[in-house]
């Protein structure tokens, strides 16, 4: 465990953001690893499946990692404070709380696949193999929750270096039973799937047998007797980031019924940018944990211009960091985005040409998103999780306003700049949101 109330800002910061962002790094790589097999192997219309599905994967897993972010929230808090007693009781709630939302995400999920890529006008060539990702993905809901739990729960400790294990053995297990289940016994584009949830279920396994041996104490039965306060104050902090998770996907899920419109090759284009989306806001992710277990411990604290000088200081580092991916995303771009395409010589042309324009326009932006992350993980760790859940409508404004509409005076160049004006909208608001805030703490 790492306190974070003692020591200089900005080194730990970097410090606890460099593991995670290694571990987010190698898991998405092993992402990308799903998306390269299935798209040298299996070909352009399974890229593309892999993508009309892209935005309702997304809102599962940000759904489960809205509520186990909020829930660390109030561990790291007890643990900034020392409050041992009270730490093992949120303990306790929060496994109660992603079991049953576990089930709830499975069964909804299970029940809306269908008609909702139906509603999406998903091309008739490609709706089978996304129907079968999403339906092995939602069946693995426990696995991801429980490891999303663990792994924020040592974050919110200050253990960052466990993830980051857990995701390098998670990487190497994906990456081969993605080749044995899609190259070797032809299990398809499940086989992708199921590849991953195993390679997720060993990362959870090793976090909670590293978590078990960290806790300052034992989690005795009788802290399992429910406890309404303290699920509500779990529940009352861990809803909005959720929903703030959903409504984002709620406007990718619309952009993707664009993107569908323009037929199946621009499917595969986009989809190839973002299975690179990942790699573009991992440092941002990162750094993002680092600042909300760093403001959250010393709110616990109750040190505020430590807070303040490390946020400042945290910019600094997500600003440099985003001009460096942004350079190499412009330079390396194009030979990164062949490697999840194959096909005709006509069809790699078309597909790279639109993926690489989307590329370019979201790495020039970069600064935005990075900036966007900063303060929204800020306003986190001072558990305030209102502004980024409407951050998150802010988005999905945007997104939905100019995927809608730019489309119909540009043409399908339209659709690249949602996400930019996207994170522009929500920058805006969160920027204005944390200096209110963080002003109130000095009256």
């Amino acid at each position: 465990m790492k306190n974070m109330t003692v020591g200089k800002p900005m080194k730990l910061i970097f410090l606890f953001a460099m593991p995670l962002m290694l571990g987010n790094i190698l898991q998405q790589l092993y992402t990308l690893v799903d998306t390269m097999i299935v798209g040298q192997f299996l070909g352009v219309d399974a890229l593309a499946s892999l993508g009309a599905a892209d935005w309702i994967n997304w809102a599962m897993l940000g759904i489960v990692m809205g509520f186990t972010q909020g829930f660390s929230i109030r561990i790291s808090y007890a643990y900034g404070a020392q409050d041992f007693k009270r730490m093992e009781k949120i303990m306790a709630m929060i496994l109660i709380a992603c079991f049953v939302l576990g089930i709830i995400l499975t069964i909804g999920v299970q029940v809306i696949i269908t008609p909702l890529l139906h509603l999406l006008k998903t091309p008739d060539n490609i709706i089978e193999g996304s129907i079968t990702y999403l339906r092995v993905m939602s069946a693995g809901v426990l696995i991801v929750m429980f490891y999303n739990c663990f792994s924020c729960i040592l974050r919110a400790l200050g253990n960052s270096h466990t993830p980051l294990i857990a995701m390098v053995s998670a990487a190497i297990i994906n990456i081969i039973l993605d080749l044995l289940f899609v190259c070797v016994f032809h299990f398809g584009i499940a086989g992708a799937a199921i590849a991953t949830l195993i390679a997720q279920m060993a990362a959870a396994l090793y976090c909670y047998d590293v978590l078990k041996k960290e806790l300052p104490f034992t989690i005795h039965k009788e802290s399992f007797s429910f406890d309404y306060p303290t699920m509500k104050g779990l529940i009352q902090i861990g809803t909005p980031l959720a929903f703030q998770n959903a409504i984002i996907s709620a406007g990718g899920i619309v952009v993707q019924s664009v993107v569908n419109s323009f037929g199946f090759l621009f499917v595969a284009g986009f989809t190839a940018t973002n299975k690179l989306y990942g790699l573009l806001e991992v440092a941002a992710i990162s750094f993002g944990y680092a600042i909300t277990t760093f403001n959250s411990q010393n709110l616990g604290a109750k040190q505020y211009e430590r807070m303040k000088h490390g946020v400042f200081q945290a910019n600094l580092l997500s600003l440099t960091t985003s001009l460096i991916i942004s350079i190499m995303m412009l330079i390396f771009g194009k030979s990164i985005l062949l490697l999840f395409i194959s096909g005709s010589v006509h069809q790699i042309e078309v597909v790279l040409s639109i993926a690489f324009r989307y590329l370019s326009i979201m790495a020039i932006c970069l600064p935005i998103l990075y900036v966007l992350h900063t303060y929204r993980s800020a306003l986190q760790g001072m558990e305030n999780t209102f502004i980024p859940m409407l951050s998150g409508i802010v988005e999905l404004i945007m997104r939905i306003g100019i995927a809608l509409f730019l489309p119909l005076f540009i043409g399908q160049d339209g659709i690249y700049y949602a996400e930019v004006f996207a994170w522009s909208g929500a920058a805006i608001l969160l920027y204005i949101s944390y200096r209110v805030k963080i002003k109130a703490y000095f009256k």
